[in-house]
């Protein structure tokens, strides 16, 4: 029993020198400033990263000089407001396609900023394929979201017509999946001694931004195919909120509503969600009196354009709905009918609002708390008055979840149209295979006569 205990002891003092040996090697692979990053080193990094909001072109400066800061910085972010929703509803004049192409740059500038943050945090000297790596994985994330649910989906009757992008469909998981372990293993190859914990913080950084921007983006897109309302009224309400919170906010603002934000208020809250409410109602009426917002985008083989144009589903449609017993009868009082005619999107337009005014500032709160750990004020400096893209674009993803999310519980429906684009897909043998099934199945079912 002795010698048991003496043999356990002795390993146990070769287990403890082992340990000591390889913290010892590892202290000197890894430079000082690897593992720690002290505040005053951030805030000191972080310095070169531009803030929009600081940046005031030189004529509104000179033309605003006689105003305060504050009310000059009110003045600028209301010129820069309406600049960007100008241009916003000339997208909206282009069509769809033109929206889809905005988020992908959106996508792309704010993927941009949130690395760029990373690369002054974690300084990658003489490591120049770590931003190579990047921008290969944004690139491999975007192949795999797109190539297989737009491209399959929406328009495979386009892409069937080619050899090359049938098979692409047909393998793309199989290259999406290739893609993927091409930048792992230059990853791993790219690993450099005295900079391991700098590169696999990137590379962890870097996932993460893929998770948020890529995600999401793809979401609003899938948004836009079930009808442009399904974009334009969830952003429009973000805006609205997030206007009317800063008006709300900026003239009768007095109790802090959040330490992360010390500027958002109480009031401004509370102001920013009912005015998005009401707004947001009106806003969705209007727009569904119109098919070019209502109908879903779809390609039109026949006439070979993509399609603006349906018969409205019965969301979009108006119904007539029973006011509740008192109301109804306070109605009747006053010599009005007992109902109501509106359309059901206004009904779900509140949901969105709710969630909008509610749940979505904290987006931006999330924003807030990421600048402040990095001692930042913006995420660029391509918004004057505003900031950078992320920056505006902080309460847009989460609101892009949600949307999809609510289309996919309480709204979608499988439609011939979409089954048809999958048929397309198939080989012509299946396709007619697929033909003589459903035809002798309706034959037997009395549907059709024999």
């Amino acid at each position: 029993m002795a010698s048991l205990g003496e043999e356990s002891e002795v390993r146990k003092r070769m287990i403890d020198a082992e340990d000591k040996g390889d913290q010892a090697v590892l202290g000197s692979e890894v430079d000082s400033d690897d593992d720690r990053l002290p505040e005053q080193n951030i805030e000191q990094r972080t310095k070169a990263i531009p803030q929009g909001t600081e940046q005031e072109p030189h004529i509104l400066l000179t033309l605003l000089s006689p105003l305060s800061p504050r009310w000059r910085n009110w003045v600028i972010r209301g010129i820069f407001t309406w600049l960007m929703i100008g241009l916003f509803c000339l997208i909206i004049f282009v069509g769809p396609l033109a929206l889809m192409f905005t988020t992908l740059v959106v996508q792309v500038w704010c993927f941009k900023e949130i690395i760029n943050i990373g690369y002054s945090v974690y300084r990658m000297h003489g490591l120049p394929w770590f931003r190579s790596l990047s921008w290969w994985f944004l690139i491999t994330s975007n192949y795999f979201f797109y190539g297989e649910s737009l491209v399959a989906d929406y328009f495979s009757v386009i892409f069937s017509k080619s050899e090359i992008m049938r098979w692409l469909i047909a393998y793309h998981r199989f290259t999406s999946f290739t893609m993927y372990i091409i930048g792992f293993v230059w990853f791993v190859l790219s690993l450099k001694k005295k900079y391991y914990m700098r590169q696999f913080s990137l590379f962890a950084w870097t996932h993460v931004a893929l998770l948020i921007v890529v995600t999401q983006s793809y979401l609003i897109i899938i948004n836009i195919f079930h009808g442009m309302i399904w974009f334009i009224v969830p952003v429009s309400m973000i805006v609205i909120n997030d206007v009317m919170a800063y008006m709300f906010g900026f003239f009768f603002g007095k109790t802090p509503l959040i330490q992360l934000s010390p500027k958002k208020t109480w009031e401004g809250f509370i102001g920013g969600g009912i005015s998005t409410l009401f707004l947001g109602m009106l806003l969705s009426y209007a727009m569904c009196q119109y098919p070019f917002f209502v109908c879903p985008v779809e390609y039109s083989e026949s006439e070979d354009i993509f399609n603006y144009s349906c018969d409205p589903s019965p969301i979009f449609r108006p119904q007539e709905y029973n006011l509740p017993e008192t109301m109804g009868n306070v109605f009747a009082l006053l010599g009005w009918k007992r109902t109501i005619t509106m359309y059901p999107f206004v009904l779900h337009s509140i949901a969105l609002s709710l969630f909008s005014s509610v749940i979505g500032p904290f987006g931006g709160f999330f924003a807030s708390g990421f600048k402040r750990a990095f001692k930042i004020k913006d995420f660029g400096d391509v918004i004057p008055g505003h900031g950078g893209m992320m920056d505006r674009f902080d309460c847009q993803y989460l609101m892009a979840t949600f949307v999809n999310v609510y289309i996919m519980t309480f709204i979608s429906e499988t439609s011939p149209q979409k089954l048809l684009q999958k048929v397309y897909m198939l080989k012509p043998e299946q396709q007619l295979q697929l033909y003589n099934m459903l035809q002798d199945s309706l034959i037997a079912r009395g549907i059709l006569q024999p």
